[in-house]
């Protein structure tokens, strides 16, 4: 089963409005400030970017698919078959498409959280951050979002050498967690238009009918 509502939950995050408070029970050490500040500048300076995902759930569930991502605010997740389903963000709130059934369904952007990583301009330095680890060549940047389902926490893990986001991970409220690995990257690339868009033929639906 795929946790897609998971995914929704780390990425609109992405989308709501930060908070500006660093709840770290230690000081950033100057080295910390300054490989995150260059992270913040190499990821704002990517515009566009697509890839493939790999998705494990808590249960050792593997998906993979492909993703398409354009600053500010729009990302694809094409899900492979034998599923028929992605996820499109437009800016103003994302939507679950059903290719088969050329249906879709909408959750708002404020009310699912990967804000710290789809805007404009990212400034992790003043997120919610809880906990920054290094270890290996990555760095784990922790951060947590309050949603009307609770507190989400996403730990998002950059390579320290070339400040790439290679990982994220969201645990929900209930404790159950996903982690979602970005590989064949390419950056600067030209995405289509429809990528983010619903298909005029798509028939809204009510994800409690379904």
């Amino acid at each position: 089963m795929l946790r897609r509502h998971v995914l929704l939950l780390g990425a609109a995050a992405a989308l709501a409005p930060v908070l500006p408070t660093l709840a770290l029970d230690r000081a950033l050490t100057p080295e910390e400030q300054q490989l995150i500040a260059e992270i913040n500048a190499h990821n704002s300076a990517i515009r566009t970017m697509a890839g493939r995902f790999l998705q494990i759930d808590t249960q050792g569930g593997r998906t993979e698919g492909t993703f398409f991502l354009e600053r500010p605010d729009k990302v694809a997740f094409r899900y492979a078959p034998p599923s028929r389903e992605e996820i499109v963000s437009q800016g103003r709130g994302f939507y679950v498409l059903n290719r088969r059934d050329e249906t879709y369904y909408a959750y708002p952007q404020d009310t699912i959280p990967l804000r710290q990583f789809l805007g404009s301009d990212i400034d992790l330095l003043n997120a919610n951050v809880v906990d920054v680890t290094t270890s290996d060549g990555y760095i784990s940047i922790t951060v947590i979002d309050n949603t009307v389902a609770g507190t989400v926490q996403v730990s998002l893990i950059f390579d320290t050498e070339t400040k790439d986001l290679s990982q994220w991970t969201l645990v929900e409220p209930s404790g159950a967690e996903l982690t979602f690995s970005l590989y064949d990257i390419q950056k600067g690339v030209d995405i289509p238009r429809a990528f983010f868009s619903i298909p005029a033929t798509y028939k809204g639906v009510d994800p409690a009918k379904r």
